[in-house]
């Protein structure tokens, strides 16, 4: 089983100064920078997935590279654009979610196309169309027409794509990287993805990625996968698009889901309400500590004259050296930390989050960054687990993703 990172443009400095909270003067972010396979070792990921839309924009406005980013990405390629080791694999895919509200694809199969074979991906989904719903007992007669019309959309490209793959792959001369051909399939039933992926396969395709599965449940996705198998020819295999379920990934792999793609875990550093920090048994919660002259509440707070800016700088000081003097094992206890988080957090007067405190104990004296192997936990240690900013939020991120390989990789071995 394969993991595929999406990429997004996240980079951690490693020259950030975690005392000051700031950047070097000397900082050039695209040369300095690390995406998380150069941050961490082994790599947490088999692989990169980048989305045209985020690379080149959608209609819902610019993606998230700047121009001469975007030019450096097509003039060397993505192996060389993310320093990609030569055993990582690249995916490309159009960002299907980033024009889920249009009528038709916003993109043509010659503008992927050049995308695809411009930035030079060993492999490429086809061009697809979301579908909104899970009907399992709804058949094709009875669907939603916006349904039914969007997987008859998805196919009539994924038609069109491969012929087209395969007549580009004839011109490229020897040694030149040709392109895999992935074909999207969508549905709202285990019979309406069966069908799609038995005509995918008539196509020729011997790859296909089911999408539209992030919202099922696990047994939807099963049942969706049994009656996929019953319809697929020997040598294809399936790729679950934004899907992260490690508890089932060996039954997925049982129904020849070789590969998938999900930024849950790293998304979860900073996205989720406790479940910040994962290590192989458990998640912890994340400590906060807003950054007074970053955080939006705090500001209105000390603007409208309800909170002393001296008195916020100074309880924010505290709670970051007496984590650290914790950390440090320099004679301070667990509950003086706790005292003085709550005693910041009170400044802010959020009475749900001032309560949340009170997760930060088991953190605390767990003390789990102490037993992570992982680069980043050995050298930042407790500010691993300080919710604070985009770096120490970043790195906790990759930390999850060292955490998830560790078990995809346990997994490959049982």
């Amino acid at each position: 089983m394969k993991f595929y990172f999406p990429d997004s443009q996240d980079q951690i400095s490693p020259t950030y100064d975690f005392i000051k909270d700031e950047y070097s003067d000397f900082r050039v972010r695209q040369r300095d920078d690390l995406y998380a396979h150069q941050a961490v070792k082994p790599a947490p990921y088999d692989g990169i997935l980048v989305s045209k839309a985020i690379v080149d924009g959608s209609v819902k406005g610019a993606g998230k590279y700047s121009t001469p980013q975007r030019d450096r990405l097509y003039r060397d390629g993505v192996s060389h654009f993310f320093g990609l080791p030569d055993t990582m694999r690249s995916l490309g895919d159009c960002g299907a979610f980033n024009y889920i509200d249009e009528e038709y694809p916003p993109y043509t199969v010659d503008a992927v196309l050049e995308f695809y074979y411009e930035c030079r991906f060993h492999s490429g989904i086809s061009i697809d169309h979301v579908i909104f719903g899970y009907k399992p007992e709804v058949t094709e007669k009875d669907a939603d027409p916006a349904w039914v019309k969007r997987r008859e959309i998805s196919l009539e490209l994924a038609e069109k794509f491969i012929q087209a793959v395969k007549g580009r792959n004839k011109l490229l001369s020897e040694g030149k990287r040709k392109l895999e051909p992935v074909g999207a399939a969508q549905g709202w039933s285990p019979d309406s993805y069966a069908d799609s992926v038995a005509r995918l396969q008539k196509m020729g395709y011997k790859r296909i990625a089911l999408g539209g599965m992030v919202p099922l449940k696990t047994p939807e996705i099963i049942a969706c996968l049994e009656r996929i198998s019953e319809v697929r020819k020997d040598g294809v295999e399936f790729h679950l698009l934004g899907i992260t379920r490690v508890d089932s990934m060996e039954r997925f792999v049982g129904y020849h889901v070789t590969s998938f793609d999900s930024t849950s875990a790293f998304r979860q550093a900073f996205m989720d309400e406790r479940n910040n920090y994962h290590t192989a048994g458990r998640s912890y919660m994340a400590i906060r500590v807003p950054q007074v002259d970053g955080n939006l509440t705090l500001k209105r707070l000390i603007l409208a004259g309800v909170v002393s800016q001296s008195e916020a700088i100074k309880a924010e000081r505290e709670c970051l050296k007496l984590l650290r003097l914790y950390d440090g094992d320099k004679g301070v206890e667990v509950q003086e930390v706790m005292d003085s988080l709550r005693a910041y957090q009170s400044l802010l007067g959020d009475a749900k989050k001032l309560k949340q405190v009170d997760k930060y104990e088991d953190t605390l004296a767990d003390r789990p960054w102490r037993d992570c192997p992982c680069d980043l936990c050995r050298e930042h240690k407790i500010e691993m687990v300080i919710f604070r900013g985009t770096e120490r939020n970043k790195r906790r991120g990759f930390h999850n993703m060292t955490v998830l390989e560790a078990k995809m990789r346990k997994l490959s071995l049982a």
